[in-house]
């Protein structure tokens, strides 16, 4: 039989340790499940274990429209909106985050971290008078390496830019990968591939390579069938905008054909059109 004061130290120290597991847990209350959608400014960033829930889709549309509510002549008359899904993709360290802040936020920075997973931003153009569209822009790490998880973020674009470092040869060898796997991944609706632009970027340093020949690049263009292609600079702020409107443009152009008013609406398609004749062949090219 124990001795009492020998029973009385074990009872203390019993005490003693419920008493320090209560304090840690109410000093240390256990981690609150990420939520899937984090809404910071008009950048949204995505959980890599998020589901892809109908809510997430919800969120979204109701950001894209707070932010909207800012833009001139929001709320004016009768418009048209649309919401599209574009892909930013392309190797490590090709400038894919640089781009989407320049264009976004009219800001640029030399010190990103690489991105992990993927983050989108939203964008508000008022098109015309009569049209508002609203781009999604999903910035996906270079370090996916065309994973399983690409297909998730895939899922439901209808535009994508691909981005590569005029400045490092071997990140345009690796274009042709990155095209592969989206074009394996993702339709439009009739099963044709979403248009796709190139972007050569950091044109404002020195460039290696195919891209010094724009003759070749426009023929590679082709070959690969991309929608087009342009030199882009997000440092000096350089074909930025015209490459997204090209996009954008593209993206309308197939609406119109999905919808069968291609020949029919002759005022929307003249409004849509863009002007794709390169008016420098050194800063931006179509093919």
């Amino acid at each position: 039989m124990l001795d009492r004061n020998v029973v009385l130290v074990l009872r203390t120290r019993q005490e003693r340790t419920e008493r320090r597991l209560r304090h840690n847990k109410e000093a240390n209350p256990p981690p609150m499940e990420p939520p899937a959608l984090l809404l910071n400014h008009n950048h949204l960033y995505l959980d890599l274990n998020m589901n892809f829930s109908e809510n997430c889709k919800q969120e979204t549309v109701r950001a894209a429209r707070k932010s909207s509510n800012n833009a001139p002549n929001a709320g004016v008359g009768e418009k048209r909106e649309h919401l599209y899904k574009i892909l930013v993709i392309g190797e490590l360290g090709a400038g894919k985050t640089s781009i989407i802040k320049r264009y976004v936020h009219q800001f640029f920075s030399q010190h990103y971290r690489a991105t992990i997973g993927v983050d989108f931003a939203l964008k508000v153009l008022n098109w015309d008078p009569h049209t508002i569209i609203r781009l999604q822009l999903w910035d996906i790490a270079g370090q996916e390496r065309f994973g399983n998880m690409t297909r998730v973020y895939y899922k439901e674009a209808v535009g994508a830019f691909i981005v590569f470092d005029v400045t490092r040869s071997a990140t345009l060898d690796a274009v042709v990968k990155w095209k592969q796997d989206l074009d394996s991944k993702v339709q439009l609706p009739d099963g044709s591939p979403i248009p796709c632009v190139l972007l050569a970027n950091k044109c404002d340093q020195h460039k290696e390579g195919l891209v010094n020949s724009p003759n070749k690049m426009d023929e590679y263009c082709k070959e690969k069938n991309f929608s087009g292609w342009f030199e882009t600079s997000a440092k000096e702020n350089i074909n930025i905008e015209e490459a997204a409107r090209f996009l954008v443009n593209k993206i309308l152009q197939n609406d119109q054909l999905l919808k069968g008013n291609g020949s029919q609406d002759q005022t929307d398609g003249e409004r849509f059109m863009l002007n794709q004749s390169p008016t420098s062949t050194k800063k931006s090219c179509a093919c």
